[in-house]
């Protein structure tokens, strides 16, 4: 009898759950994170169409044709998740691991379980990172409503979808979804749902080694704010993840760190910090790259403009009372578009990190508590990582950088539109430079 009870009460169940995901979907919340994600991914999708279309087979040029289609989105580390996808990671010898050993696993394993219904690499790779990447908006919209309000979940949420580097989470590459499964981790947390802590956080330990931050994170916070056992334990499980490539890693290269071995030895990373990376991206800014390559100043252009964009710069924010706030801004956000048409990616990279940093101390009392510590730790880590390489996309791939900016975006809204022409400016020329298979990041 209880049988047949449970079995006549499953249509109003189902009835239910139909009705709830309904209104899920049609709060503003998530209208605005997919109606930003479409938009931002619709100027991708436009800026990889023209180049193709520009990039035409010529027999008295060396043009090199770029095809219109799905494998337009796969390029630089794409193909090392398709080795791992279709022939494992790399043995050289009985124990020394090949160079994909450095990328984790589930993303991988996501994209086989597609292969095998029949869909291509592409296709599978694709797929799944936008879908994450649509779902992190929605996450990220739904979670800074309740720990801010519903101006700085928009604002958050148009940062994280027109932000250049959100390229990466339409390509073949894991940031759209390390961003949704690091996301549903620090949600849960906030949200005291600790069995999904584990669940979200082991998964996020699984798809890239900055998820390594999400343990330190939830102790710290836990401790800080007096939480029970469960919330440490829930901290230390997350990241199981990370320990089963570990243990893998041990049994088949007999080295338990055989991801981190690996980009020193392919990469050329050095163990901790990288100041002379870091040097370099400094110079590259103050004397230009050429200066610096050179050891001497054989171009005195590029460090006599960043004087004077320097100095008009102070001079223009030291009187921006006595010409208009208004005007000021608009002045110093053109001297700053100038400084990075002559600087370029060096000046991006140092302040995506510098910057990032700032801003979660700075709006620490308005950032739910574990965001920050997670973003602070996973900085930390990035700036321990013993390279400069890559280090702006895998910034973007920690989700407290872009809630940082978001919410101070949305306390100086002119700053905040100037931005996002800005951003939406930059995701074309990214978009364009990944479909010629240029280096982004």
């Amino acid at each position: 009898m209880n049988l047949i009870k449970s079995l006549t009460q499953i249509p109003a169940k189902l009835k239910d759950f139909l009705i709830e995901i309904s209104k899920f979907c049609q709060s503003r919340g998530v209208i605005f994170a997919i109606t930003m994600g479409v938009l931002s991914r619709s100027v991708i999708l436009l800026a990889f169409f023209i180049t193709s279309q520009l990039h035409q087979v010529s027999p008295e040029t060396e043009t090199v044709k770029i095809a219109w289609g799905w494998q337009i989105f796969s390029a630089w580390d794409s193909p090392l998740y398709q080795s791992i996808t279709t022939s494992g990671y790399q043995v050289i010898n009985p124990i020394k691991p090949g160079a994909n050993v450095a990328f984790f696993p589930l993303f991988p394993l996501f994209i086989r379980g597609l292969m095998n219904l029949g869909i291509p690499f592409e296709v599978a790779g694709t797929l799944i990172n936008n879908f994450a990447f649509f779902w992190a908006l929605i996450l990220v919209y739904k979670w800074v409503e309740t720990t801010n309000n519903p101006q700085a979940a928009r604002w958050v949420t148009a940062v994280l979808a027109w932000c250049p580097l959100s390229i990466f989470g339409t390509v073949i590459y894991t940031e759209g979804l390390f961003l949704f499964l690091s996301t549903a981790a620090l949600r849960a947390f906030d949200l005291k749902k600790y069995p999904q802590v584990i669940l979200w956080g082991s998964l996020a330990t699984a798809t890239r080694i900055t998820g390594l931050a999400l343990i330190p994170a939830f102790i710290i916070t836990s401790w800080q704010k007096q939480k029970p056992a469960i919330a440490y334990l829930s901290g230390l499980l997350s990241g199981c993840g990370l320990l089963f490539y570990s243990l893998y890693c041990w049994i088949k290269f007999n080295n338990p760190i055989a991801f981190i071995s690996v980009q020193h030895t392919y990469w050329q990373r050095q163990t901790g910090f990288d100041s002379q990376g870091w040097l370099k991206m400094i110079m590259q800014i103050l004397i230009g790259s050429q200066n610096w390559k050179q050891g001497a100043i054989v171009d005195p252009w590029h460090p006599l403009l960043v004087i004077i964009i320097a100095i008009i710069g102070y001079g223009i924010w030291r009187y921006r009372h006595q010409l208009g706030k208004a005007k000021s801004d608009y002045i110093l956000f053109i001297l700053m578009i100038i400084l990075w048409l002559i600087v370029g990616d060096p000046l991006l990279n140092t302040a995506i990190i510098l910057g990032s940093g700032y801003l979660l101390w700075y709006l620490r009392q308005e950032l739910s508590l574990v965001a920050v510590n997670y973003g602070l730790f996973a900085l930390g880590l990035l700036l321990a990582s013993g390279g400069t390489i890559s280090l702006s996309r895998l910034a973007y791939g920690i989700v407290s950088t872009s809630l940082a900016l978001g919410v101070m975006l949305s306390h100086h809204r002119r700053w905040g539109y100037l931005t996002l022409g800005f951003f939406a400016l930059l995701l074309i020329s990214f978009s364009v430079r990944f479909a010629e298979h240029l280096w982004v990041s």
